[in-house]
């Protein structure tokens, strides 16, 4: 199991809600030729609380979604455990899934972190706007220094 995993989510058929599964795809990409990084891809269109036991044995996790109200090009930050609204539905915030992980586990689930990616148009049918490709590689340059950098306090000195 990889210490790392990276996890992103969101519709590709609509519009920019397309910029999680895209960052992994540029992201394998780029590190394909990287030797020994010890990263686990996952792609989903949503979180669900099935997604907590993939958290399981990890160094670290990063979320990757759209976002609509972060500012461009991406927002990065530090998740804590909480509990909402979100885990008795189908679709799971972050933080609630981490609070599923400490409970099913009685234990704190691994450091983790959401990289929110400004995205603009969401509706069905929608291709990528030009500002969430723009957004995107933006994204794309900080992660790949971001995995470059030694886990735990470089990346809690990059969150506000």
């Amino acid at each position: 199991m990889a210490g790392l995993l990276v996890f992103g989510y969101g519709n590709p058929s609509r519009g920019d809600d397309a910029l999680g599964p895209l960052f992994l795809e540029a992201l394998q990409e780029r590190l394909a030729s990287s030797p020994g990084v010890d990263i686990e891809f996952l792609q989903d269109f949503q979180l669900q609380i099935e997604h907590a036991l993939d958290l399981a044995g990890r160094d670290r996790v990063l979320f990757v979604d759209a976002h609509v109200g972060c500012p461009p090009p991406f927002r990065f930050e530090r998740l804590v455990p909480r509990r909402d609204g979100s885990y008795t539905t189908h679709a799971v915030s972050p933080q609630a899934l981490l609070e599923v992980y400490r409970r099913i586990n009685r234990d704190e689930p691994p450091p983790a972190y959401l990289l929110s990616i400004r995205g603009e148009r969401f509706d069905l049918g929608d291709a990528l706007s030009r500002a969430a490709e723009s957004n995107l590689e933006s994204a794309l340059r900080f992660a790949e220094g971001l995995i470059g950098a030694t886990p735990g306090t470089a990346w809690d000195a990059l969150c506000p």
